[in-house]
């Protein structure tokens, strides 16, 4: 098996869902929502792929501006290519496409919490989410 990794190779909003749901993020995500899938997927400005033939097995879709930022939205591996070090590619090959002082951020699935600090991530506890339609206190 020789897995290809892509960097902005284009990925369909139907490549992404089927990933999805053939890893563990598909519970965590709008995968029966293909216009907000597609374009969580159109929008996004740095994805590495990783792809065995004309099949994607693994993603890093990210949200960056290159320099200072990068917000790693969704890492995802197909559950049969998983423990294969393609996730650990993706995140490495996504941090090569980065300038030097550029962080990279993410939040971590719940089973996957222990993935990331022997990778060298540091825990931070000052993550806030804001949900749809949740209040935005006096702001006009």
């Amino acid at each position: 098996m020789a897995i290809e990794y892509r960097v902005n190779a284009p990925v369909t909003a139907d490549q992404f869902i089927e990933l999805l749901n053939a890893s563990t993020l598909g519970e965590r995500r709008p995968v029966d929502d293909r216009a907000c899938m597609a374009g969580m997927i159109s929008n996004s400005n740095l994805t590495v792929s990783a792809w065995e033939g004309d099949t994607l097995v693994g993603i890093s879709r990210c949200v960056t501006d290159f320099h200072y930022a990068c917000y790693l939205s969704d890492l995802a591996v197909h559950k049969g290519y998983q423990k294969m070090g393609i996730g650990k590619k993706l995140q490495a090959l996504t941090q090569q496409q980065l300038g030097p002082r550029c962080k990279l951020i993410l939040i971590a699935a719940p089973g996957a919490a222990d993935y990331y600090s022997p990778l060298g991530y540091s825990h931070s506890e000052r993550c806030w989410v804001l949900e749809p339609g949740a209040f935005l206190g006096n702001a006009g």
